[in-house]
């Protein structure tokens, strides 16, 4: 392979490959170790992976499965997936320069490759139908969440723009839609600031919050988010008595996250007792996360606007989705 042809990156269909780490004197071949790190996929599996050319090493070239690790320091691999759900919708790119590239993402649409999405994924996508193989997300959406997501479009410059979310000099809004503060056994007052120390749950997918007493006093919050109610709407008085009794107002919530925790803001706002609507993780798992998603029912979050100092310019810059929450629609 030529320096020039190593310098670009693996891609095939938009989809980059997964790297695994190879220890260092590692003396085995690489289908022996493939199928030892990976028990859950098949030796015959990797065995037809090697035959379609689809694992490299470090520099990119094709290893066949007989290939001894003892040099090498990493293996590419491009992984398959069967059956991939189809998602009936498609984001938008609401801005393209040298330098970034922003995408107002539907709920359901996963940012990067993972579990069941491959060729779905926005970041394929937007490989394949801008010709970008140097393209990456910077902060990532949960697939639920809708709204803009950033992309790096240069590889040189993706480290400036982490930085500035690492030292949390990028200004995230958000919108969602839950139960009215009068839903809350607390007792309210917006805007609010609140605060608490987050970790992964049991269910591995979740997040929890850890109790005042399981917290270091020296440092007793992870996670903190700015909280507004900005509309409310009142249930219809006119409905029958049945469907009354079932009926909660609701209200439109603006929320600003200081820090950025998995499911964050979803996770601060049960606390308050005030879940947002269609979450099927919090307070209680309606729907496990590798179940059939209803796309009649999303989750009422959406990444409004981000603002912050473009490090490669210098120049302020400000994005904001053109997608809207609608109470009525809730």
């Amino acid at each position: 392979m030529s320096s020039s042809s190593a310098s670009k990156p693996l891609l095939r269909n938009g989809v980059s490959p997964s790297k695994v780490g190879v220890p260092a004197k590692t003396d085995t071949t690489a289908l022996e170790f493939l199928a030892h790190r990976f028990p859950a996929i098949s030796r015959e599996v990797w065995l037809q992976r090697f035959l379609e050319g689809s694992v490299f090493n470090a520099l990119g070239r094709k290893l066949g499965p007989e290939h001894c690790l003892l040099d090498e320091t990493h293996l590419l691999y491009f992984r398959h997936v069967a059956d991939e759900p189809a998602l009936p919708f498609k984001a938008n790119v609401i801005y393209r320069d040298d330098y970034l590239v922003v995408a107002d993402k539907p709920h359901f649409m996963p940012v990067t490759p993972g579990g069941k999405y491959l060729q779905q994924s926005l970041l394929v996508q937007l490989k394949q139908e801008l010709n970008l193989p140097d393209l990456s997300p910077l902060p990532r959406l949960d697939r639920e969440t809708a709204g803009l997501v950033l992309f790096s479009v240069r590889a040189q410059d993706r480290n400036a723009y982490q930085e500035q979310f690492r030292l949390r000099q990028v200004q995230k809004t958000y919108e969602a839609i839950a139960d009215a503060p009068a839903s809350s056994k607390q007792k309210l007052q917006f805007p609010i600031t609140y605060r608490s120390m987050m970790v992964t749950d049991a269910q591995f997918f979740k997040m929890r919050e850890l109790a005042a007493t399981e917290c270091d006093p020296s440092n007793p919050f992870n996670s903190e988010t700015w909280i507004d109610c900005v509309e409310s709407l009142e249930p219809d008085v006119s409905a029958s008595s049945a469907s009354k009794q079932s009926l909660k107002s609701l209200a439109k919530y603006i929320m600003k996250p200081v820090t950025g925790q998995r499911h964050q803001l979803r996770v601060h706002m049960n606390a308050l007792g005030l879940p947002l609507v269609g979450d099927q993780f919090y307070p209680v798992v309606k729907r496990g996360a590798e179940e059939t998603d209803d796309f009649q029912s999303p989750l009422q979050l959406l990444a409004k606007k981000l603002t912050f100092k473009d490090p490669t310019t210098g120049a302020p810059r400000s994005f904001e989705s053109r997608q809207q929450l609608a109470l009525s629609d809730s």
